[in-house]
């Protein structure tokens, strides 16, 4: 798949794009864990995320958040990921002018990206989260939250418990004519080591779900 380099926030940000199909394919941003602790656009959950909604005919991106591979800039703590996910949206638009539906994906640190960037973008359309951090970080610029969604955690996430997610959750559901799935997945941990294929499943279960398989799957090489 084509690599890219674009300016973001503050310096060049490397990523893989993949155009979809027809004239004004919906578009979807994936955005990778923290990057202090190995996070990068490689994660086996973002390559997952990446290729499910490829494969329904998104125009996707992933791309290394600065500091990370051949990125430029150094960690944020979230601020300045946030610019560079609005630049990265931006990027995606500016190379889909028809499009009219956007989706964001995240990991953990991602996650947290991802729903902020959800609250500043009307565009934005739904979301899917993996391992959202809901003690780590505060959710509550999420009110209310503005679009349906996934979210799906570890069973044996020793990071951020599965009690914390479901709390999040259950205060997000009341919310009138939203509705968040949640699935949690047995046996596995906060990096879903052993269960990538039941991830992809939920995954593309919930996608066709979404989109009532109003988008033609097409093949994408690995």
């Amino acid at each position: 798949m084509p690599e890219i380099i674009f300016n973001g926030a503050d310096g060049r940000l490397e990523g893989r794009y993949v155009h979809g199909k027809g004239p004004n394919p919906p578009l979807a941003l994936i955005l990778h864990p923290h990057p202090l602790h190995g996070g990068t656009m490689n994660n086996r959950i973002v390559y997952i995320l990446f290729h499910a909604f490829a494969r329904r005919g998104f125009s996707v991106l992933r791309y290394n958040s600065r500091g990370v591979g051949r990125s430029q800039g150094t960690f944020d703590h979230g601020q300045g990921e946030l610019r560079d996910a609005a630049v990265a949206l931006d990027w995606m638009q500016l190379h889909n002018p028809n499009s009219t539906q956007a989706w964001v994906a995240g990991f953990g640190f991602g996650a947290w990206i991802a729903m902020q960037l959800l609250m500043r973008r009307p565009e934005v359309q739904g979301f899917i989260c993996a391992a959202l951090p809901a003690n780590l970080y505060d959710f509550s610029f999420l009110a209310p939250c503005p679009a349906s969604g996934l979210v799906i955690h570890g069973e044996r996430d020793m990071v951020t418990p599965t009690e914390a997610v479901a709390k999040l959750v259950a205060r997000l559901s009341q919310q009138r004519g939203i509705t968040i799935d949640f699935h949690t997945i047995e046996n596995t941990d906060h990096f879903f080591r052993d269960a990538f294929d039941d991830f992809a499943e939920i995954c593309e279960a919930y996608l066709d779900k979404r989109l009532g398989r109003t988008v033609e799957p097409v093949a994408i090489a690995r």
